[in-house]
């Protein structure tokens, strides 16, 4: 009689454990094959208008670039602008927003907006000036909450702990 019970539990985990995996394939498989949803679209334009609006603010004008969400982009790369022949993107990285959407709205759009900025003031002279205090400085007053030349891991993680 335990051994039935045992094997009967054993086979409810089992099954609970397939379900899981199944439909955890299944949302991933989904998010890298399909458009991002509606809501996360609607959360990075909202975060464009602030730091379209911070720009007015502090810089007397407005200056909107093309932003497009892309999985081409290599590794953990969350964001990069680009300017080539007087145009200016910004490429925000699909296949990290599913796990980190949070840290590319607070962060990574207006890290992207202050390059964009920069090149479209002229204010890039050498490939250092990437990263520069004039950078930092443009960041903040985007609206960025962590203006960093690089993501931080570490703390994209522990703000996903029920703990802080």
């Amino acid at each position: 009689m335990f051994n039935k019970k045992l094997e009967f539990t054993f086979i409810i985990v089992i099954a609970l454990a397939l379900s899981i995996l199944g439909f955890n394939f299944y949302s991933d498989y989904s998010f890298k094959n399909n458009d991002i949803s509606d809501g996360f679209k609607e959360r990075i334009k909202h975060k464009e208008e602030e730091v379209l609006q911070h720009m007015k603010k502090n810089f007397g004008h407005v200056y909107k670039f093309q932003l497009i969400v892309t999985d081409k982009l290599q590794g953990k790369l969350y964001g990069l602008t680009s300017y080539n022949n007087g145009e200016i993107k910004i490429y925000l990285n699909k296949n990290v927003m599913q796990e980190s959407m949070d840290y590319i709205i607070d962060s990574v759009i207006a890290h992207e907006y202050a390059h964009a900025l920069l090149f479209k003031l002229n204010s890039h002279h050498s490939k250092d000036d990437g990263h520069s205090q004039e950078w930092k400085q443009t960041c903040l007053k985007l609206g960025g909450d962590d203006c960093q030349q690089y993501v931080d891991r570490h703390e994209i993680v522990m703000s996903k702990m029920p703990f802080k």
